[in-house]
């Protein structure tokens, strides 16, 4: 959650007012005070039900990752189990045990070759399990320097500039020096030869993304190992592969079965996904998974008895809900391998559907189509001359749509993109209703003398797909 600006008491602070047609007492509500007395239970249920109405509707949010619809089934258990924490292992051994089976079917869909000897854990989201994952790498080699005797310097992590905030936030939380690899033309993500040029002694690892936030298109994980391969035979170094899948590792499973990146390579040690994404639980999950004991140190492990019983925990949050890994059970329980696979195929079928109807508007370009991740971004061509991408999002928001408009980064901040993300419950027939929706703005847009709207009035957030400066790669 973004941190929100201080507010002054004032003219733009007023107090909450309540309707008389339901009011009791008080009738006046302090926005930004405690209030002084209490306020009747329906009193305060509808001054925040009424504010909210004014945010978006979830399922037209084509910018979020983010699950945002779930089968009544599933909603009713994440309430049964609002209450469980997922710390208290020994006061709830049974949600514990549900967690520790997402854990072994993650390993098993993701080919270890032990899968019983996977080290694994559920966590908020995908950005602290890619956070627990770089200070297991960071560890590793900590280890393996001082095993050396050789100097610790500064560790750093090599990754494409396209990588989601979380892996920024990770550099510079735990003091590790980001090496970004800039975008190059047509190509915008990481590729095998720049992941091995800006690996040396003190690289703790690379980063491989299943799925990037700026245009869903997957990196190539293999091929990046197979780099790193050939970097061991030739100096000696030994780079471990994060793969971080939090979209694609719960898609290439059903939907790409003989692309090769995950346990398979022998070099990717360990992987982290969404559970809230493609997972398709409702906020407040993700996994991460080490191959083996080997690769998550143990003094990055922590035993704790003060809740009843001896609980190993490795986690950056201690009490958090049990709710989502009930209902990622719940899932994966009720879809099982072909119900994943008919969902995650609808979404590629309605995304590669949608990026051809939208190409075929004409003034539109496609960045990519939909066929990896069900993501596509797509551009303004120059010939439209009398708007830009901002111009589209803008007047899709008048209909409700939440299309994120966006530049890419370094060194492509030239290139001004939309991005669509289409998940569960996004039908065929809501893309329709966008289309109709686009041909009906495109007139009017057209008949701009210019464009209207730049970067500074972009009003939708586009989840982790921002744009960074980053050092410039070195080897220091």
């Amino acid at each position: 959650m973004p941190l929100m600006p201080p507010r002054r008491d004032g003219g733009d602070g007023r107090d909450l007012e309540a309707n008389p047609i339901f009011s009791r007492e008080p009738v006046r509500v302090p926005r930004y005070a405690l209030p002084a007395r209490e306020t009747a239970p329906d009193v305060a249920y509808q001054m925040v039900h009424d504010e909210l109405m004014l945010d978006g509707n979830a399922r037209l949010n084509l910018a979020t990752f983010v699950t945002t619809w779930a089968e009544p089934r599933a909603q009713a258990l994440m309430a049964e189990c609002a209450a469980k924490n997922m710390i208290d292992k020994d006061e709830y051994p049974q949600t514990a045990e549900l967690e520790e089976r997402c854990v072994r079917m993650l390993a098993r869909l993701w080919h270890a070759e032990r899968p019983d000897e996977v080290m694994g854990c559920s966590t908020t989201g995908s950005s602290e399990a890619a956070m627990l994952a770089g200070l297991a790498l960071k560890r590793r080699w900590r280890h393996r320097r001082r095993a050396e005797g050789a100097p610790e310097g500064r560790p750093n992590l090599v990754m494409g500039i396209n990588v989601q905030v979380c892996w920024e936030k990770f550099a510079d939380y735990f003091e590790v020096e980001p090496r970004y690899v800039p975008m190059e033309g047509d190509r915008y993500h990481l590729s095998p030869e720049t992941a091995v040029e800006l690996c040396d002694e003190n690289t703790i690892g690379v980063v491989a993304v299943l799925g990037s936030t700026f245009d869903g298109s997957y990196e190539p994980v293999a091929g990046i190992a197979a780099a790193l391969d050939d970097l061991r035979t030739r100096t000696g170094l030994d780079v471990p592969v994060h793969v971080d899948g939090a979209s694609g590792a719960m898609i290439a499973p059903f939907l790409d079965p003989e692309l090769e990146w995950d346990f398979r390579l022998p070099r990717v040690a360990s992987i982290n996904t969404s559970g809230h994404k493609y997972g398709l639980v409702m906020p407040g999950v993700g996994w991460a998974l080490w191959r083996d004991a080997g690769a998550l140190p143990d003094d990055l492990v922590f035993h704790v008895n003060y809740l009843g019983g001896d609980m190993p925990t490795f986690a950056l949050n201690f009490s958090r809900p049990g709710a989502q890994v009930v209902a990622q059970y719940y899932n994966f329980l009720r879809l099982g391998f072909d119900g994943y696979r008919k969902v995650q195929r609808t979404c590629r079928d309605v995304a590669t559907r949608l990026a051809g109807e939208i190409a075929r508007l004409g003034p539109f370009e496609l960045i990519t189509d939909g066929g990896q991740a069900p993501v596509f971004a797509f551009r303004v061509r120059e010939e439209a001359g009398g708007f830009g991408v901002f111009d589209v999002s803008g007047a899709l928001r008048e209909r409700g749509w939440l299309v994120p408009a966006y530049t890419f980064p370094e060194n492509r901040t030239d290139l001004e993109v939309l991005r669509i993300v289409v998940r569960n419950g996004f039908s065929h027939d809501l893309a329709d209703l966008l289309l109709d929706d686009l041909r009906r703005i495109l007139p009017r847009l057209e008949r701009q003398p210019g464009p209207r709207r730049g970067a500074g009035d972009a009003g939708v957030f586009a989840h982790g797909a921002e744009t960074r400066h980053p050092r410039r790669p070195g080897r220091g």
